[in-house]
């Protein structure tokens, strides 16, 4: 009888497949390399000289957008058009105490170049994402709280009270966009949720649904999406649950109709589309670390020096330009953040 055994699980990035060790006898230990569908050799890699002509070509395309419509320039960029669900505006003043210290990126770049796999492996799923069913949305809170219940997403933002920030965003990856947020902060859901003495760990939970989400279908990943902070992490004043960005509703593809924000970590770190939001007196494992712990970790905060076991985190490059920049340590938020880690210093905090 043949023999077939998974030995490694799926990683984002230049990837990993699976490798399958097949056979029986002394062909037992043989491995079969099996690419999944986004996996090409290096030998079939677009050349760098191509790479940076394309990256013209999409630079005058986001013009192009700008100038006559996201969905019409998509179509004429990529060949489909994009039926795009409609934002409605969210009115909230904008909190002046947070800078990002760069440039706001252009709306089309921010919402046209996602990780969302649920939806698909590129970078180009604003059209699978508009199936998301957004309305209604209700979130369930557990765990170690004085009150377990569901909530409806109205009822929650009945109970706070909303604004604009403009955070940097740095993903593992080492791309990064600057966004204006709008949302509330973390430390309101907290009081919300009333959690008990002993609870040390927030837990979110998001959607995982068959019939809107091809990537649930294809079962390469353990899903739903799961990542968790401390309960200190949580009541940082930079961290916040975000509900828009640029003056709307946040689209489907950036995480509607919520998600949360913790601009000093890599942006795995910050659940989309969240269903259920749990309190714990046990670290959670999130969703990247539990299937590959020697690359993502339970902190993921940003350090220039500490490398990617695959690629360095030293520069990142700017959605829209083009342009690469230094990165920053905490992702520039070290004044708000770092004092949270002293004592911690034989953690893994920048993995």
């Amino acid at each position: 009888m043949v023999g077939v055994h998974l030995r490694a699980a799926a990683t984002p990035g230049p990837n990993k497949g699976l490798d399958l060790q097949r056979g029986t006898g002394k062909d037992r230990n043989m491995l079969i390399r099996i690419r999944r569908g986004w996996e090409i050799p290096e030998s079939q890699a677009t050349p760098e000289s191509v790479v940076m002509a394309r990256r013209s070509l999409l630079g005058a395309g986001a013009g192009l957008i700008a100038a006559t419509g996201t969905a019409q320039a998509q179509w004429r960029l990529f060949g489909s058009p994009v039926k795009e669900q409609p934002r409605k505006p969210l009115e909230a003043p904008r909190n002046a105490g947070f800078e990002a210290g760069r440039a706001i990126t252009d709306e089309v770049n921010a919402t046209t170049y996602n990780n969302y796999y649920e939806f698909g492996m590129s970078k180009s799923i604003v059209g699978p994402a508009q199936a998301l069913v957004v309305e209604p949305w209700t979130i369930r809170i557990e765990g170690m709280v004085a009150n377990p219940r569901t909530i409806g997403i109205e009822d929650l933002l009945k109970q706070v009270k909303l604004e604009e920030r403009v955070y940097r965003f740095r993903c593992v990856e080492a791309w990064a966009m600057t966004v204006p947020w709008v949302g509330f902060p973390m430390a309101d859901l907290l009081r919300i949720a009333e959690p008990q003495a002993g609870a040390k760990y927030i837990v979110f939970n998001t959607l995982a649904d068959e019939k809107t989400m091809p990537g649930i279908r294809e079962g390469f990943y353990p899903y739903p999406y799961t990542e968790g902070l401390t309960l200190a992490e949580a009541a940082n004043e930079l961290t916040m649950m975000t509900v828009g960005m640029y003056g709307k509703t946040l689209p489907p593809q950036n995480g509607a109709p919520i998600r949360f924000i913790t601009p000093w970590k890599y942006g795995f770190k910050q659940a989309k589309s969240i269903v259920k939001i749990s309190f714990t007196d046990k670290r959670p494992t999130g969703f990247w670390e539990a299937l590959q712990a020697a690359e993502y970790g339970f902190w993921a905060n940003v350090n220039p020096e500490v490398p990617h076991p695959r690629w360095s985190q030293a520069r990142e490059r700017l959605l829209g330009s083009g342009e690469m920049v230094p990165t920053q340590i905490w992702n520039g938020y070290g004044a708000y953040v770092a004092d949270m880690y002293k004592g911690l210093e034989k953690e893994r905090l920048f993995a």
